[in-house]
């Protein structure tokens, strides 16, 4: 397969990319952390290969992003008000949220009852996601090495494992989101990356 890459700002950037999409190939793109490489969430075949891009661990569960909060409601049944407030205050932006997963999304987007949910804060993946719907991504490396944080960084492990790169240049951020489940009566603080337990708290006035 040869991996092609693409100005991630190109309008005209976005047909090939969708078309690549709705047959069921993966794209990489940047966000506001570091690329992710993605699938239509809604197309099992398509996030399974994901993992075989990635030579992914098959329990390991794959985000979903999504480029408005309004969509939320198409991945995530039952919202929790503590997930509604935290993505009313932090999104978009470096903050996923675990929440109930819709009975629509395939189990292999996460064999458990909860999916983690994201709108990343990126002119140029948000255009995506708006156009594509939800997709199931993850960081845009093979499994076990560094995140990358450029479209050389990307071709340089998944070079010929993808079809398509979005090239947006260096992402802002450079490190994963935080990882909050919003499942109980407090948050549960996943994993720690650009928002801060004391942010999460203040946001809902825990602090």
């Amino acid at each position: 397969m040869e991996t092609l890459v693409l100005p991630a700002g190109d309008p005209d950037s976005l047909a090939p990319a969708l078309e690549i999409l709705r047959r069921g190939g993966l794209v990489a793109f940047p966000t506001d952390t570091v690329y992710g490489v993605g699938a239509l969430a809604f197309d099992p075949v398509a996030v399974a290969s994901i993992y075989a891009a990635k030579a992914r661990p098959a329990e390991k569960a794959i985000p979903v992003l999504i480029g408005d909060v309004d969509d939320l409601g198409r991945v995530s049944d039952d919202i929790p008000p503590l997930a509604l407030i935290l993505a009313a205050r932090f999104w978009p932006g470096p903050l996923t949220l675990v929440v109930p997963k819709s009975v629509h999304l395939p189990g292999i987007v996460s064999a458990a009852p909860t999916v983690g949910v994201r709108v990343p804060d990126h002119p140029a993946a948000r255009a995506l996601l708006r156009a594509a719907g939800p997709m199931a991504v993850t960081s845009a490396n093979l499994s076990g090495q560094p995140s990358p944080s450029s479209a050389d960084e990307v071709l340089a492990q998944l070079n010929g494992r993808i079809p398509l790169i979005l090239d947006g240049g260096v992402t802002p951020g450079g490190i994963p989101s935080t990882v909050v489940n919003c499942l109980g009566a407090e948050p549960a603080i996943l994993r720690e990356g650009p928002l801060s337990k004391s942010d999460i708290l203040k946001a809902l006035g825990l602090d």
